[in-house]
């Protein structure tokens, strides 16, 4: 009140509007503002304000105006509308390409001995078995259908169309079903869609509509089962950009998904280059290992190496380095 009492005259009886309603955006100048009050059918009238750029600069006392970048984000709905720079990718190229270069094993392997041992989604099969992918999670997840709030969020451009429509090129979008096999969490049209707008692929722990159609797209599909039933017999799109559960794993926006024929894995971006180093290391010493059990070794003391086998190791490294 304070402040307010800076730019206008405050009278008892005035209403003081607090906060923001939803669906409200940047108030610009030119833009007319209209606001009423109604209750048991008595109104105040509209009030209709048209904004104009203000000339009376704030005095140096009360709460001034503060805004930030997140602020930003928020009002105007994006980063891209509010005209600031996309947030820096955790997933640099050359990070991508050293994950792309290893196994879901060696990573699981070396996520263990960090104590991540709940890092992988599980019981799904993919379209595309033979590829490696590597993207940045996106996630959309699914509630238990009740017809009264599917009637509000299961029809036009619900949660799973935004999901859908927003995925970014090099992105995975990630769905929470709960593991539901009873009906489709996504069909041929909008698994397309996610193609067209450069998705790296789509994870759901629930089934797959239209299965050979989306089985027939270049981006691979990770599911639990075709079923033909449509999305509302069993769900609801509720929300996305949050915490999810999928497959028995947590996964947040963010994320590194890296998926092979072995599995999905999800790999926390604060660790990632220092864990995809020491699964290259790993990787070199097993190709040492695969080649010494090929000439006839025997794997005891050899795998594990020991400090004999270590040493021949070392050797082995060099050489191949000098080649």
């Amino acid at each position: 009140m304070a402040d307010l009492s800076q730019l206008l005259t405050l009278e008892e009886g005035d209403i003081i509007l607090t906060g923001t309603p939803a669906g409200a955006s940047v108030a610009k100048p030119g833009d007319v503002l209209e606001v009423e009050v109604s209750a048991g059918g008595l109104t105040t009238g509209r009030l209709v304000t048209r904004v104009e750029e203000g000339t009376t600069p704030f005095a140096n006392f009360g709460a001034g105006p503060k805004v930030d970048d997140v602020q930003r984000e928020e009002a105007w709905g994006s980063r891209e509308a509010a005209g600031l720079p996309a947030p820096a990718s955790t997933l640099t190229p050359g990070l991508k390409a050293k994950l792309e270069s290893v196994a879901t094993a060696t990573l699981s392997s070396q996520m263990r001995k960090r104590g991540l041992n709940n890092v992988s989604i599980d019981g799904l099969q993919a379209t595309r078995p033979d590829r490696r992918v590597v993207g940045l999670a996106r996630t959309l997840r699914y509630v238990p259908n009740r017809e009264d709030l599917f009637k509000t969020h299961g029809g036009g451009f619900n949660a799973q169309k935004k999901a859908i429509d927003s995925v970014n090129d090099g992105e995975i979008l990630v769905m929470e079903a709960r593991g539901e096999k009873g009906t489709g969490t996504v069909g041929d049209i909008l698994a397309l869609r996610a193609q067209v707008r450069g998705a790296a692929a789509i994870i759901t722990d629930g089934g797959v509509r239209d299965y050979t159609a989306v089985a027939g797209l270049d981006m691979p599909t990770y599911f639990a089962n075709p079923h033909p039933a449509v999305l509302g017999r069993r769900h609801i799109p509720w929300d996305t950009d949050i915490t999810i559960a999928c497959g028995g794993a947590t996964v947040q926006p963010g994320d590194i998904i890296v998926a092979d024929s072995d599995g999905i894995l999800v790999v926390p971006p604060a660790i990632a280059e220092e864990l995809v180093d020491d699964c290259i290391a790993q990787e070199q010493e097993e190709a040492f290992i695969f080649e010494m059990v090929k000439q006839g070794n025997s794997v005891d003391g050899l795998y594990p190496m020991n400090a004999e086998w270590q040493a021949r190791y070392e050797e082995w490294k060099a050489g191949a380095a000098n080649d």
